[in-house]
């Protein structure tokens, strides 16, 4: 019967028809339902779409994250189970891929209202909408019930049932709707005197944030964008207002002896309210006990869930030799004050004093990575092989291990190897700004994607939300090229203009700026004015005047390009660096027609050793290019037509019609055939971006 006060809530009066997406993603579900490693990303492999594609989708047609809706199917085939056959519950629990007994009994009253011991005897529930769908093999952790969430509760009509005094409950989510729970962790501060403390403290506040930032159900802002609070007098809700942050934790601590002293408090952005506060007093052999604590408090404060698999990453020990713990934080606080050179004999010291320490490992491989980016000759290359191996080899599921082991194939230039190991990190650590920065990095560069580059330089915009104007003013740059490079140009300029009021000499804004103008008009010329003029502004900048050349190039203005291109060069040589390969044949084509033939064949056999030896989607274009100046027309048009096939351009493909290195190829009948192809492609994307993404890059 009813409840004499409250009313059952409405139910559809038909099942809504399933769209053929959910009945595929279904069928593949239950196709491994017995496997309880079968998750997000699994599922994402199987249906051939992205992690974050597949999540978006989800969510559009079911108001589902992709794991509830995994465990909804579960849970639909455990009551058929249960029903129709004489498997026990504990035999049942497994046939559906729940490795505790206990959580699919806590799955399965939560989701249907009873016991699943009683489903023989009870009749089949249809779950109201609001009935809490946990997430895949997740173990919900008790929520305390207060009088506030009571009386919310009871104003909403959860409480829906009574039947002979059982009381059957559907929870609403506690992220109602699109509301997320969002959380910074301010850098703690040193109450001793003793300033040779620092780095145990900012230790401990890195790893009260690293801890935060493996619950998935929590947005957690970076550290980029907390750091700049260290030493600031704003107010509470102020940095909330500027972080777009829900809470706040403060800390402060000391070490006195072997104990340590950390206060926490947990503040609530909007009213500045302190909501909770904690005093911990530990000895300093209890440190990681004391981080998990920690972490576990605050969570359950704010009421967030914490999975299993999340739960086991929060009480992982990195060591058992704290002597190893403190060199290595000693080291970590090092390389965070960009003191590379300094943090590697702390980090080899820790790992001396525990040989199987991963996360020193995989650190030390971050470090001698940056030591060696910028050098054409790698020094490190056989540290980073070797250390990135051994972070995996003992501890193969974190993210630090998988950014390692990504970076080694990076230091060789193996880059499309190092993509999958980067979305891995991304899945163990879901905020990491990071892997972030380097998935953005690598489909703008190494591994070209425009696609990919848009959706992953929106996700660093909002990891950094409100991080310094250095940082936001990088991310802005990186999403107007982003969006340069798929054809929405008018959003591309508005983000570039907005990443150079930030940062007037970003390194790279001004390029996209202008680049954007030119994508626009078409016009060399004024494109080499603007060049020239970002150039003048700081003449050190050799790689834009090779921009400035290429222009010059353009136009047929050799003398003017090849003038350009010795002094560019000359320049880059200073540095040991070669970046301009992709360009040597426009450098081979201006010396060519000036009359410098021993340099045009040199730049022209460089420009073809890159093409072939190109691992990207374009090697097929830049070879078309090499044959169709070379006189080869056959040979060029044929690759040319390959390409074709291919999906997802950047956008400068587009500019082919009016590109001279193209002039003998455009004479060729079949060209404009395979131009209005590769158009076709490329404006259908850029639709499909638009719905995929439009509200997201255009509310930024």
């Amino acid at each position: 019967m009813k409840h004499p006060t409250l009313q059952l809530p409405a139910m559809p009066e038909s099942p809504q028809p399933e769209s053929s997406f959910l009945i595929e993603l279904t069928a593949v579900v239950e196709k491994n339902i017995a496997n309880e490693q079968f998750g997000v990303s699994e599922l994402a492999d199987a249906m051939n779409m992205s992690r974050s594609n597949l999540l978006r989708k989800v969510k559009k047609e079911t108001n589902l994250s992709v794991s509830q809706l995994i465990n909804q199917v579960r849970l639909k085939r455990a009551m058929e189970l249960l029903r129709q056959s004489s498997l026990n519950v504990s035999e049942v629990s497994h046939q559906v891929g729940f490795n505790s007994t206990s959580y699919f009994i806590k799955c399965f009253r939560e989701y249907y209202g009873y016991p699943p011991g009683e489903a023989g005897r009870r009749d089949v529930v249809t779950p109201s909408e609001t009935a809490v769908l946990p997430e895949t093999n997740r173990e919900v952790p008790p929520r305390r019930l207060t009088r506030t969430t009571l009386g919310l509760m009871l104003a909403v009509g959860i409480l829906v049932l009574t039947a002979g005094g059982y009381f059957i409950w559907s929870r609403t989510n506690h992220r109602s709707g699109t509301e997320e729970i969002s959380i910074a962790v301010l850098p703690f501060k040193n109450d001793s005197n003793d300033s040779s403390n620092v780095y145990l403290i900012n230790g401990l506040m890195e790893a009260t944030l690293n801890n935060l930032q493996k619950i998935e159900d929590l947005r957690v802002i970076s550290r980029t964008s907390v750091e700049k609070y260290r030493n600031a007098s704003r107010s509470i809700p102020e940095m909330a207002k500027e972080l777009n942050v829900k809470y706040f934790v403060e800390g402060s601590g000391q070490k006195i002896g072997d104990r340590i002293v950390l206060n926490i408090q947990l503040i609530d952005g909007e009213t500045d309210k302190h909501l909770w506060s904690n005093q911990y007093r530990r000895e300093a052999k209890d440190i990681f006990e004391l981080q998990q604590e920690i972490a576990k408090n605050i969570s359950q404060e704010i009421e967030v869930i914490i999975t299993p698999e999340e739960e086991r990453r929060i009480e992982k020990k990195p060591t058992d030799d704290l002597v190893a713990y403190d060199y290595f934080l000693k080291g970590k606080d090092l390389f965070y004050r960009d003191d590379l050179i300094g943090a590697i004999p702390w980090l080899n010291k820790a790992i001396e004093k525990d040989p199987k320490f991963s996360l020193a490992y995989a650190t030390a491989t971050m470090v001698y990575y940056y030591l060696d980016i910028f050098d054409v000759e790698k020094k490190h290359t056989a540290d980073i092989d070797n250390y990135a191996e051994k972070a995996i080899l003992y501890e193969a599921r974190s993210s630090e291990s998988m950014i390692a082991k990504a970076l080694s194939f990076a230091q060789k230039r193996q880059y499309e190897l190092s993509i999958p190991y980067f979305e891995k990190a991304l899945e163990y650590d879901p905020h990491s700004g990071l892997v972030l920065h380097f998935l953005t990095e690598f489909y703008n560069i190494h591994v070209p994607n425009p696609a990919k580059y848009l959706e992953y330089a929106i996700q660093k915009v909002k990891a950094d939300k409100g991080a310094d104007s250095v940082t936001t003013g990088f991310n802005y740059f990186h999403l107007g090229n982003a969006l340069l490079q798929n054809g929405f140009l008018d959003d591309a300029m508005r983000y570039a203009t907005k990443s150079l009021q930030l940062n007037a000499k970003g390194f790279f804004a001004g390029y996209v700026y202008d680049y954007t103008f030119y994508a626009k008009d078409r016009d060399a010329g004024k494109a080499r004015d603007r060049l020239l003029a970002r150039w003048k502004k700081d003449t050190l900048r050799f790689d834009v005047l090779q921009e400035v050349g290429k222009m010059n190039t353009m136009l047929g203005d050799y003398k003017a390009a090849t003038a350009c291109y010795d002094r560019a060069v000359a320049r880059m040589n200073l540095y040991h660096m070669d970046i301009f390969k992709h360009e040597y044949l426009r450098f081979g084509v201006a010396y060519a027609r000036t009359g410098q033939k021993e340099k045009a064949e040199r730049y022209l056999q460089q420009f073809k050793t890159f093409a072939d030896n190109d691992r990207t989607m374009y090697k097929d274009l830049y070879l078309t290019t090499y044959y169709a100046y070379t006189g080869e027309a056959n040979k060029a048009m044929k690759l040319f037509e390959r390409f074709a096939t291919q999906d997802n351009f950047i956008f400068w493909v587009l500019l082919l019609r009016i590109d001279p290195v193209c002039d003998d190829l455009r004479k060729d009948p079949k060209f404009d055939a395979v131009m209005k192809e590769i158009e076709r492609k490329y404006w259908k994307k850029h639709a499909q971006l638009n719905e995929q993404w439009g509200e997201d890059f255009r509310d930024l």
